[in-house]
């Protein structure tokens, strides 16, 4: 694809991936989020006795001994994993020699109007227009958090007889994928598989609307004191779905802070009355724009006791909400590829 051609689809891809959550969806947002989808992902991955679509950039049916690095591209509120999978194939590209050793991944999550417009086999997973977004269960075939459909990704990928050679596996996301990313960070359970193997596993968030806060400070406590459920999960710790609902609070954020996890904000991202940005009370008491969220969230954790080590926030200078120009920056390539060029990486 060339590179005007990449631009403009990205662009698309930015313009879609807003997070609406259910507490500050409007009706038209709650219309535009329910229509089906115009595409479904062509390979599957079995979560139990259900399955989930996927793009895949090869056939990892067989043996790919050339594939030393995966990297997941989730998609935002719209569902739209075919423009990310556009998007992730033309950063794979620009990647270089990096890019032919990896395998792209787009994940969809799908709800139920797209398994009907599509006449999908029952055991296809769907989930609540939104629920999906915090891992909360499926609502048919069985109750599959939309985090395990992930974990079940990362367990095919540990699997050494067909990734001989795989090295690094990445979980990226901006915008409301940014969200789903940074939410998984804190839960998830199937990098277990990976790290036994030696794989070492990243989580990339970009740009997203809001955090997971572990604690019930918020960097603007007038706005928290207002706000009723400021604290409920995925802004807080309370009211947790089931994938998470055991350990604790401390435990989950012990386990967040030994991840490796990278932040990329856009500096011009600053926009207080984006259309895509989160205005609920809970998103802003955690502050008025998405650059001053990161940095503010960034801040809390390392203030916390023994800081954040395995935390990483970088700057993309002179970027705004734009999904291409984060994933295509000097540090959006280092973050997901280990291409050398980012100056705040050290």
């Amino acid at each position: 694809m060339h590179h005007r051609a990449w631009l403009a689809a990205l662009a698309l891809l930015v313009m879609t991936a807003a997070h609406a959550p259910i507490a500050s969806a409007t009706q038209a947002q709650t219309e535009r989020d329910q229509k089906p989808v115009k595409e479904i992902a062509s390979g599957r991955v079995a979560v139990g006795s259900a399955t989930f679509p996927l793009y895949l950039s090869a056939d990892w049916s067989n043996p790919l001994p050339e594939v030393t690095r995966a990297v997941l591209v989730l998609h935002g509120v719209l569902r739209n994993a075919d423009d990310y999978f556009r998007a992730a194939l033309s950063a794979q590209a620009a990647a270089g020699d990096a890019g032919k050793a990896t395998l792209m991944i787009a994940p969809q999550f799908l709800i139920e109007p797209d398994v009907e417009a599509f006449k999908l086999p029952a055991e296809t997973l769907r989930w609540s227009l939104y629920g999906w977004q915090g891992g909360e269960p499926a609502i048919a075939p069985s109750p599959a958090s939309s985090f395990e459909a992930l974990d079940a990704i990362l367990a095919r990928l540990g699997d050494r007889r067909l990734f001989p050679n795989l090295k690094d596996v990445v979980v990226f996301g901006h915008s409301g994928g940014g969200q789903v990313v940074q939410r998984y960070a804190i839960a998830v359970k199937g990098e277990q598989v990976l790290l036994r193997e030696g794989i070492g596993v990243r989580y990339v968030v970009a740009n997203p609307s809001s955090y997971a806060y572990f604690t019930k400070e918020r960097p603007l406590p007038a706005i928290a004191a207002s706000c009723h459920g400021y604290n409920k999960w995925k802004f807080g710790m309370d009211d947790r779905p089931p994938y998470l609902a055991e350990p604790s609070p401390t435990a989950l954020e012990q386990a967040y802070v030994a991840r490796r996890v990278i932040y990329l904000l856009g500096t011009l991202d600053t926009n207080p009355d984006h259309p895509a940005l989160d205005k609920s009370c809970m998103a802003e008491a955690e502050g008025p724009y998405r650059y001053a969220r990161g940095h503010s969230y960034f801040a809390a954790m390392q203030a916390r006791d023994g800081g954040t080590p395995n935390h990483r926030l970088w700057d993309v200078p002179g970027v705004g909400h734009e999904g291409g120009k984060m994933l295509n920056s000097p540090c959006g390539l280092t973050a997901v590829f280990d291409i050398p060029g980012c100056e705040a990486a050290h």
